[in-house]
């Protein structure tokens, strides 16, 4: 992987990587199929894999209809996947300054890239949206159908790299 700019906004604690992706209520995911470049955004759920003595891997889990550019470009490759890249960031406000060209928005921000598959049975199914609803409305109670579990789609994403940058506020 390339080597950040400006390595001094880089991210590098763990801990301040998992405060951004608590933080955010959307993912943009960005993919290429037949029709060019597509970016789109998402609410998600995630988690954290790995060992503990280790950088924690970064699962993310969304959800869709079936059916749409989305859908096919995500399932076009079945359980191989599908690479996508994403992004999600935190605004911190306005940054002034004594001229125009000296204003920016400070940030905190999470990019990567990996492979987006999608969930196949009903135990992923519904461990993927629990892993949803936990992230968006923590502490509400969860319960699908057969029925609902067997029309919705609900799609893994294991990111093989993440970046964190951040311009802090003044």
């Amino acid at each position: 992987m390339r080597k950040m700019r400006l390595a001094k906004r880089e991210l590098r604690e763990q801990e301040q990587l998992r405060e951004i992706v608590d933080t955010c209520q959307t993912v943009r995911v960005g993919y290429s199929d037949d029709e060019g470049m597509a970016i789109v955004p998402m609410s998600f759920g995630y988690e954290w894999t790995g060992d503990d003595a280790e950088a924690k891997h970064l699962v993310l889990w969304l959800h869709s209809a079936g059916e749409g550019r989305k859908a096919d470009a995500f399932s076009r490759n079945g359980e191989a996947g599908v690479p996508v890249a994403i992004e999600m960031d935190i605004e911190d406000g306005l940054i002034t300054g004594d001229y125009s060209c000296a204003y920016s928005y400070a940030y905190r921000s999470i990019m990567g890239a990996g492979t987006i598959r999608p969930a196949v049975t009903v135990d992923e199914k519904r461990h993927g949206l629990d892993r949803i609803m936990e992230h968006l409305a923590p502490g509400y109670p969860t319960g699908y159908s057969d029925e609902a579990l067997e029309r919705v789609f609900v799609w893994r994403v294991d990111l093989d790299h993440i970046t964190g940058k951040q311009r802090a506020p003044k």
